[in-house]
């Protein structure tokens, strides 16, 4: 059984499968299939796995472009890298510290088994996800939004868990480590569903299984102060491209700390715009353009060649029924009593 399909199967106990992505015909590699309505035909399930960075490492200063042979030597490290953990003898751990990450730099959380990043860089070579600021990393934090994190982190600080509120949008399982905005590796179920009609498309992500009901026929947007987890989205074509722009998300909604950014809360003045293009029958190419004033001192723009999967979706259930957040919140109940006793002796 393929690994990726291994670790589903381990995590879960059912199987989610839209028979909408079965739909798509097995085409020639560079042909860009279309609907019968005569759109380009988007459906599938696409795979946006990758080791290539978000942001360009420093290292590589103004290169665009990895050479092939330096893109084959990462992909073999990461192939070298998951083989060590899956071989090394067991450790124990114990409770406390960063359990995100031992001092070696590998997951404390999870078995490195359960983490799913992928072993290729993208098609292209480029040395970041990030195409635009040019240097290939994120633009500067306005002064603003730099406060704005310190005061959140002195916060979390005093309150790390005084209600469910004080956890992220992932922690409630509202929405997933890597579906945006925008659409990120990070974790695992790298997976996103395309179902499309004349009229609609829907985008299912893997992760929490978040599903965006995007139009088509040109409507209004939403009134400013209807706001939605995933934003509010409309789509359109131009030329070959599908088009969505999406606005009015949930204000201060957190990137969460699988994010290079750390806890950083964008504002409601939040714009994605995406676009999605059949490059050919296994390639979609993802590209999105990060828009908030009020965060960035200029947008910034990410690409993805995300690549099509043969396999389904499969469930992810986050912590079912959220059974893990008054486990939580009572871990913290049970840490400040602790402390109260402490202080009291």
């Amino acid at each position: 059984m393929r690994r990726r399909a291994r670790r589903a199967v381990a995590a879960t106990a059912s199987v989610l499968w839209l028979g909408a992505a079965a739909a798509v015909p097995a085409l020639a590699q560079g042909d860009a299939p279309r609907t019968p309505w005569g759109h380009p035909d988007l459906q599938g399930v696409w795979d946006h796995r990758t080791i290539t960075p978000l942001e360009r490492p420093a290292e590589l200063a103004d290169r665009e472009f990895l050479t092939a042979e330096e893109a084959a030597s990462l992909e073999q490290a990461a192939v070298d890298r998951a083989d060590y953990l899956l071989n090394r003898p067991p450790e124990e751990t114990t409770a406390g510290g960063n359990v995100d990450r031992r001092a070696d730099g590998t997951p404390g959380f999870y078995n490195d088994f359960w983490l799913d990043n992928g072993t290729r860089a993208v098609g292209t070579r480029r040395t970041s996800l990030v195409i635009d600021p040019p240097n290939g990393r994120l633009p500067a934090l306005l002064e603003s939004a730099q406060r704005r994190i310190e005061r959140n982190q002195a916060y979390r600080r005093e309150h790390p868990a005084d209600s469910w509120l004080d956890f992220d949008a992932t922690d409630r399982c509202l929405v997933g480590v890597n579906n945006g905005p925008p659409i990120l590796p990070a974790a695992y179920n790298q997976n996103l569903l395309v179902v499309q009609n004349a009229e609609w498309v829907l985008l299912v992500a893997e992760m929490i299984h978040t599903v965006r009901v995007i139009p088509l026929d040109g409507r209004p947007p939403l009134p400013d102060h209807v706001r939605q987890w995933a934003g509010d989205a409309r789509g359109r074509w131009e030329g070959d491209a599908l088009v969505v722009e999406t606005s009015n998300f949930v204000p201060d909604r957190w990137w969460t700390s699988a994010n290079p950014m750390g806890r950083l809360a964008t504002t409601g003045s939040l714009r994605l715009t995406e676009r999605f293009t059949r490059v050919d029958a296994d390639t979609l190419e993802y590209e999105a353009t990060v828009d908030d004033p009020e965060t960035w001192s200029r947008p910034w723009t990410v690409s993805i060649p995300m690549r099509r999967s043969d396999q389904p979706l499969y469930e992810y259930a986050c912590h079912e029924g959220n059974y893990s957040m008054p486990n939580m919140l009572a871990g913290e109940r049970a840490a400040e009593r602790a402390a109260a006793g402490a202080r009291a002796r």
